[in-house]
């Protein structure tokens, strides 16, 4: 009995960063769970080209960060192509890309909620993925009605974006200098973790307080960029593997002789991943910011609201009206959220036990601090750490 051949599928993507390697994850899943794939991958970066081996390997089809100096060489193989770069469009080509208008979205409502109601971005010209982003990026401001400035570093339309993205750590003495001019605060949305890495390196330089002065906020939540950032990075965290999944999918369509899509698959992004370069409450109001500043810093030692009192010049009756009036709020209310998204942090990150737990969080008993995790939240804490430990790793599971 004769065998039908694997299908053997290359997958053009990059491992360097957090996106790809997710990308390409997903793409596993697919071929491990929908369809019998030989899978053909080398360590590349993110503008590397066409790999020598291609070209003699028998490739069935291709998934593969498609740009002008590829596109020509990959139609010369005659295979069905699907693009996750997206950086524009090409005939016959499906594409499949993060949904930039929900990115602009994710990080526009959390610097809202956090009480920012000035605005900026920072990016790269001629990085297709970071002028969607700020075009996005400003009409949600516009429709709020709120001050918006932007940066972008220089750059030429011919250029790979690696390159783009490196001439961002030269421009450091233009963007601090037109972060200085920024009145504050102000919420500023990054293009991607690594342009916020330069961004925060700016800041530092400028001796601009983040997130007090400036709360930044980046997109891809690459864990070796946003912790290496100081303080931490904030971003949006992209569903890169369900991109990497229908991407797959796609291409087992046009394998199976189905015509390609011409419209371009956009994935929703999962969540916002928080950090310390947006845990703020912004407030104009100087003697308030003071005090959240206060709270954010020592919540977790166990503070009160007597505590407050001791480093501010309200009282305690002017401290509690100005914390409703700008915040909606109680001080009391204010150290308690504080408080329990340190235990979300601990619950999603690491395996400490409650009674570890609850002293990192200003507890004395790990029975007080379930009772207040219940009432403020809606679940218990060994029921949010199960939902989000389901979430991160219902695609390693097959």
């Amino acid at each position: 009995m004769n065998q039908k051949p694997r299908p053997r599928i290359a997958l053009l993507v990059e491992a360097s960063r957090a996106y790809g390697r997710e990308l390409l994850r997903g793409v596993a899943y697919y071929a491990r769970t929908q369809v019998d794939w030989s899978l053909w991958h080398q360590e590349m970066m993110l503008d590397s080209a066409i790999p020598d081996w291609i070209t003699g390997s028998q490739i069935d089809g291709i998934i593969a960060r498609v740009n002008t100096d590829t596109i020509e060489p990959l139609r010369q193989l005659n295979v069905p192509i699907v693009d996750v770069f997206c950086s524009r469009k090409f005939a016959g080509v499906p594409q499949v890309e993060t949904d930039n208008q929900r990115v602009a979205e994710l990080a526009f409502e959390h610097l809202w909620n956090r009480g920012f109601r000035r605005f900026a971005f920072c990016g790269f010209r001629f990085a297709s993925y970071s002028e969607a982003r700020l075009d996005c990026f400003r009409e949600l401001v516009s429709q709020s009605g709120c001050h918006f400035s932007f940066y972008q570093s220089e750059g030429r339309p011919d250029i790979p974006v690696t390159s783009l993205e490196r001439a961002g750590i030269v421009d450091i003495e233009p963007m601090s200098n037109w972060l200085s001019k920024i009145q504050r605060p102000t919420g500023l949305f990054v293009c991607n973790d690594i342009r916020g890495q330069q961004v925060l390196n700016a800041c530092r330089r400028a001796n601009i307080a983040v997130p007090d002065d400036i709360g930044v906020i980046g997109v891809d939540d690459d864990d070796a960029i946003c912790l290496l950032c100081d303080p931490t990075l904030s971003s949006v965290r992209p569903d890169a593997e369900r991109v990497g999944y229908c991407a797959a999918e796609l291409l087992n369509h046009m394998l199976a002789g189905f015509p390609p899509e011409t419209n371009v698959k956009v994935i929703r992004p999962r969540s916002v991943s928080e950090r310390q370069s947006t845990k703020v409450v912004a407030v104009d109001d100087v003697e308030l910011a003071k005090v959240c500043r206060f709270i954010r810093q020592h919540a977790c030692d166990g503070i009160d609201v007597g505590d407050i009192t001791r480093i501010t010049a309200l009282s305690r009756r002017q401290l509690e009206r100005r914390f409703r009036e700008k915040l909606g709020r109680t001080p009391h209310a204010q150290i308690t959220l504080t408080q329990i998204d340190r235990v979300k942090q601990l619950l999603r990150e690491t395996n400490m036990t409650l009674e570890q737990i609850a002293p990192k969080a200003g507890y004395n008993h790990k029975e007080s601090l379930s009772a207040v995790f219940k009432r403020e939240t809606g679940q218990t804490p060994g029921d949010y750490r199960a939902e989000n430990r389901r979430t991160d790793s219902a695609m390693n599971q097959a």
